[in-house]
């Protein structure tokens, strides 16, 4: 098993003048979870964003390290599974055909059919995979971004609003996703619902 750290320094972000948070730092390896807390709109969002590449910093550092090599930046991408409310789906492609083409871009199309069918049935969307997304309710939709965050087998899982539009099956899933992570790489997760935090063994507020 690969050791996986993500170490963040002096972290900070601000938007039209205004500062978002200040100088968050801290480190996590493989086997931890880190859930990010605070109030709506303390920045729990934007960091998830930062350390998941889809926004720079406006100070400090995020770096990856897989048995103490750094990750390069064409790299992390790999590494990376994310699950958010703003992740965009292909409402006009079905749920297969969605997976397929997001594993093109994202590892050189290296997924197999197989790989992401058998995720698909996981969450549940094996009777729906040839549907179109623009049929999807919001709860499917939300099963898709995990099948699609897990495809590549990813060393660092980032939720963000975890258990958003599921039901108490998806959420069910969603615990069992997390317990493996946990095993085997870096989870880290921002919420405001207390049950979702306990699921993590470490706590971070944003402020």
């Amino acid at each position: 098993m690969n050791q996986i750290t993500l170490t963040v320094s002096g972290l900070s972000k601000e938007f039209n003048r205004r500062m978002i948070f200040r100088n968050v730092s801290f480190t996590i390896s493989t086997g931890e979870a880190l859930a990010l807390t605070g109030k709506n709109g303390s920045g729990k969002s934007t960091l998830i964003k930062i350390l998941s590449g889809v926004l720079t910093p406006f100070k400090g550092n995020v770096v990856f390290t897989v048995n103490g090599a750094r990750i390069g930046p064409d790299d992390i991408k790999s590494a990376i599974g994310l699950v958010s409310p703003y992740l965009q789906l292909y409402d006009e492609f079905t749920g297969l055909e969605n997976l397929l083409v997001l594993s093109s871009i994202r590892s050189n199309g290296s997924i197999r059919a197989g790989r992401a069918e058998a995720l698909l049935d996981r969450f549940g969307l094996a009777a729906r995979q040839h549907d179109l997304v623009r049929g999807y309710s919001s709860g499917m939709k939300q099963r898709l971004k995990y099948a699609f965050a897990l495809l590549h087998a990813p060393g660092v899982l980032l939720l963000d609003e975890p258990t958003s539009n599921l039901d108490a099956e998806g959420i069910e899933v969603v615990r069992q996703v997390v317990r493996e992570q946990q095993k085997t790489g870096v989870l880290i997760l921002a919420t405001n619902d207390e049950d979702e935090a306990a699921w993590c063994s470490r706590r971070f507020q944003v402020a």
